[in-house]
């Protein structure tokens, strides 16, 4: 990776992290989880305002972490809204997929969404950021299920 592509993504990291997108509760969520990386002590809840139809319709985040776990929730809050509960799982794999190092399973079906991401890839160089990435991941899917809570442990 070029040091001007390494420096934008860093820069589109920080922009996340100092101003996250969709951090604020939904009152009237139907799905939500609480996640916690005791690693490095990132927590957060993921709420979700999911439609008769299965399509979320909303999406946000609360609580603390560092730049990557919050940048992470951020984007991740831009790329779900619309899409089914089952499209959402997918992209959380080929998410995971793409921060540990494996391959995507989704082939161009999520390209875009997948591009936007891919300022977090970096992390799979560093395995104890891994968790920072995926915690709101972890934590989307566990919303999905309606389990209340998810660790990276």
């Amino acid at each position: 990776m070029s040091d001007d592509l390494r420096d934008l993504y860093q820069e589109v990291i920080l922009d996340h992290g100092r101003h996250p997108r969709n951090r604020r509760m939904i009152e009237d969520a139907n799905h939500f989880a609480h996640g916690e990386n005791p690693l490095c002590g990132d927590q957060l809840t993921v709420f979700l305002k999911v439609g008769p139809d299965g399509v979320i319709k909303d999406v946000s985040f609360e609580g603390r972490g560092c730049a990557i776990s919050t940048a992470s929730a951020s984007l991740m809050t831009e790329v779900i809204v619309g899409k089914t509960e089952a499209e959402a799982q997918k992209l959380f794999e080929d998410f995971h997929a793409m921060a540990t190092g494996g391959e995507a399973h989704s082939g161009d079906e999520f390209e875009d969404e997948i591009d936007r991401l891919t300022v977090l890839a970096g992390v799979r160089d560093y395995p104890v950021r891994v968790k920072c990435a995926t915690l709101a991941w972890h934590t989307l899917a566990a919303a999905i299920k309606d389990e209340q809570k998810v660790t990276t442990e």
